[in-house]
């Protein structure tokens, strides 16, 4: 599995209706584990981005169609960070 971090912003839609946000955030949840996948967890945030979310997911391809599928939704635009544990990390490193 690898992790993704997602930086969100609410769109115009969904800001206007932010009081459905923790339902979508389930919906997300659900979303998540159709693709193989689990959202850990999402914060709220301050600043550039509205939310920071945590995806894990099997490969490339399921963390872009959990992406894809909650953002045609029209209440999030996401930009997505592929994340590397410390030991993939260390991999690379050694590999230069």
């Amino acid at each position: 599995m690898s992790k993704y971090i997602l930086l969100l912003n609410w769109t115009e839609q969904g800001v206007k209706t932010v009081k459905e946000s923790a339902k979508r955030y389930d919906a997300a949840k659900e979303a998540a584990m159709a693709v193989g996948g689990t959202l850990e967890t999402i914060y709220m945030t301050f600043g550039a981005y509205d939310l920071v979310g945590i995806l894990d997911a099997p490969n490339d391809e399921a963390a872009a169609t959990f992406v894809l599928r909650t953002g045609m939704a029209g209440n999030i635009r996401a930009t997505t960070l592929k994340a590397f544990s410390e030991a993939d990390y260390r991999k690379v490193i050694g590999g230069i």
